[in-house]
């Protein structure tokens, strides 16, 4: 169902599942394209590198620039290669790396959007991951070069290296965050007791006071 077929009734040629592949593939890929181009360029009302950096550092991503020039580079080289159905795997796998960590950074607000939550990336990542995995379909520069970048232990090898990467890099974030939690949380207390002292002291200096007075 949905294959078209040739005169002959031999080869398929592209049908309705490539043609929707080729879709996801324009729409999805288009998409991180442009957001990694934002981050990497300025592009599209986009920070840039610097601006970007300092949006990675204040979510937790040290070293920010770096962090920011590897998201940058996943999206826009992950988006562009599954647009043009080329690398499917890899770029699959690069494309879900990065859209794992952006939601991470959303996780503890939900799922929907305008509560700040995750489903975006999380729909970006999983459209990433469907095409790295099925493969990008006749309509693509993979099939056009024979599958030569699109072997079946490219797709295991790379899902794999992401999962690490990806991994590691949510892990230290996570410890980033609790770390700085940890630390704000204490200069509160130190600043609730250098009140508490103060307060005390002019209660007690007031009490000093009235005594002397009396």
């Amino acid at each position: 169902m949905g294959r078209a077929y040739r005169g002959d009734g031999s080869a398929p040629c592209a049908g309705r599942r490539d043609v929707g592949l080729l879709l996801i593939r324009a729409s999805a890929g288009g998409v991180l394209l442009a957001h990694g181009a934002q981050k990497l360029f300025g592009w599209f009302g986009g920070h840039g590198i610097e601006g970007t950096a300092a949006a990675m550092e204040t979510m937790g991503f040290e070293p920010g620039r770096e962090n920011a020039v590897a998201a940058g580079w996943a999206e826009a080289g992950g988006g562009a290669l599954l647009a043009l159905g080329l690398a499917a795997p890899a770029a699959g796998a690069a494309a879900a790396g990065a859209m794992a960590a952006a939601t991470a950074v959303h996780w503890d607000r939900g799922l929907f959007t305008q509560h700040g939550g995750y489903e975006f990336p999380a729909l970006l990542g999983a459209a990433a991951v469907g095409i790295g995995l099925t493969g990008a379909g006749r309509l693509s520069l993979d099939h056009a070069t024979g599958h030569v970048l699109d072997r079946p232990w490219m797709a295991a090898a790379a899902f794999a290296g992401t999962a690490v990467t990806a991994g590691a890099v949510i892990n230290k974030r996570n410890a980033v965050v609790a770390r700085r939690a940890g630390a704000a949380e204490q200069r509160r207390l130190e600043e609730e007791a250098a009140r508490n002292a103060e307060d005390a002291a002019r209660e007690a200096e007031h009490e000093a006071e009235q005594g002397g007075g009396n």
